[in-house]
């Protein structure tokens, strides 16, 4: 009987010698970015049978560890200053890849490397699938890498310009000269448009005053941006009238439409130019170009075309898409970033570095984008914390401490019984 309390107490110091570890292991982590702590679980050892005279009865043999389980709550976000810095809201993992090695994670710390592949500290590269400009996935998962991406130049195919053209100016003598533009109109507008290889190209639209409800205007063009022009010279490449109406817009008229072709481009060029909604056109007449007092100015000018930019930035939203700002003033996603969700994630084996595996517990993946399967969302300038209370782990390791204490008592005292035994020869 003392021998088998003996070894019940040897198997109290051992168990809770292992809850110290996990005791210990959660509060090391407690500053670990996405770290899930662990709790241990007991079990008694198959008890001992014995016969006496009242029947037959049971002693118990000691104590052993049953499991030691990840706790996979949802702990608090901390705002950082890095986009590529995410956290989970939800129950989802990141997944990451080396050398064909998949893994799983909750800790959110990316960054761009020299070969512009979004990795951990531990380079492992951040998997996703790859979008078009509408947002669309047109790849099967793989390695998010950035050092590609870049925004393709647009034409220009519609320029609206938006003017008022000073009721009080004076009517000029004489006709437009397009190699006197100046001097033969009221008023100019610069418009930069750009043509399919992306180069800009500067075009002066001049407005002269005919009477005092009608002006004529003239889009001119340097010659030497022209296939077969000549540098220096100016080119109209278009023209047409504004009517107005008690300074509103009455009739836009359009004499002769933007077409060029540009020098280094293999086609002509068609760019619509809108002065605003006419009131012959179904409008007020007061949403574009007016005619009134105050002086001749630009209102509104915008244009569709842009030149080709290099990615400067990028944004990630909630729902994972990664989102590459251009040097042109662009913005478009590229990348979506992948989930991952487990039926039973405290099968997971954890391999260090905050990474788990997939293991026949856990039950195979089930990958998505954020938002969807329970997957969660995505929340960027932000790091999930560890999920370690101290408190709590304060109290466990005074409990296991005692614990601790008190089997080693039952040894020294089985050892006391042991000795009196051993002094009964004496």
């Amino acid at each position: 009987m003392a021998l088998s309390s003996l070894y019940t107490g040897i198997s109290g110091l051992a168990a809770y010698s292992q809850a110290m570890s996990v005791i210990g292991d959660n509060i090391a982590n407690v500053n670990t970015v996405g770290f899930k702590a662990s709790r241990i679980s007991f079990e008694d050892i198959f008890s001992q049978s014995l016969v006496g005279a009242t029947g037959r009865f049971q002693i118990g043999r000691g104590v052993q560890v049953a499991s030691i389980q990840r706790i996979f709550s949802q702990s608090t976000f901390q705002t950082t200053s890095s986009a590529t810095d995410l956290a989970i809201d939800g129950d989802g993992f990141f997944i990451v890849s080396r050398n064909g090695t998949t893994f799983y994670t909750r800790a959110g710390q990316f960054y761009l490397d020299e070969k512009g592949y979004l990795i951990n500290h531990r380079n492992y590269v951040l998997q996703g699938w790859m979008l078009d400009d509408t947002g669309a996935i047109t790849s099967v998962l793989q390695d998010i890498n950035l050092s590609n991406i870049s925004s393709a130049p647009k034409a220009t195919t519609r320029v609206s310009l938006h003017v008022n053209l000073d009721i009080n100016t004076p009517i000029l003598s004489g006709s437009f000269d397009v190699n006197d533009p100046v001097n033969t109109s009221n008023y100019m507008a610069p418009v930069t448009v750009y043509d399919a290889t992306g180069n800009a190209h500067l075009v002066n639209i001049y407005f002269r005053k005919q009477d005092n409800d009608s002006w004529e205007w003239h889009a001119i063009l340097d010659g030497g941006e022209l296939e077969g022009g000549t540098a220096g010279e100016n080119t109209e490449v278009a023209n047409g009238t504004l009517d107005f109406t008690d300074g509103k817009l009455q009739t836009e008229t359009i004499n002769q439409a933007f077409t060029a072709r540009f020098f280094g481009t293999s086609s002509d060029q068609a760019i619509e130019l809108d002065f605003g909604e006419s009131i012959d056109e179904g409008g007020n007449g007061l949403d574009g170009s007016t005619e009134f007092a105050g002086g001749s100015t630009t209102k509104f000018l915008s244009q569709d075309g842009y030149a080709p930019g290099n990615l400067i930035s990028i944004q990630i939203d909630n729902r994972g898409v990664i989102s590459g700002v251009f040097s042109n003033g662009r913005s478009r996603p590229v990348f979506q970033i992948a989930l991952a969700r487990f039926m039973s994630p405290w099968g997971l084996t954890s391999m260090g570095g905050n990474l788990f595996a997939e293991t026949t517990h856990s039950g195979p993946p089930i990958v998505g984008e954020a938002g969807s399967s329970g997957l969660g969302q995505i929340n960027s300038n932000s790091l999930e914390l560890s999920n370690v209370d101290l408190a709590t782990e304060f109290v466990e390791m005074i409990k296991t401490q005692q614990a601790f204490q008190a089997n080693s008592r039952v040894i020294t005292t089985t050892d006391q019984m042991l000795q009196e035994i051993v002094n009964l020869k004496r």
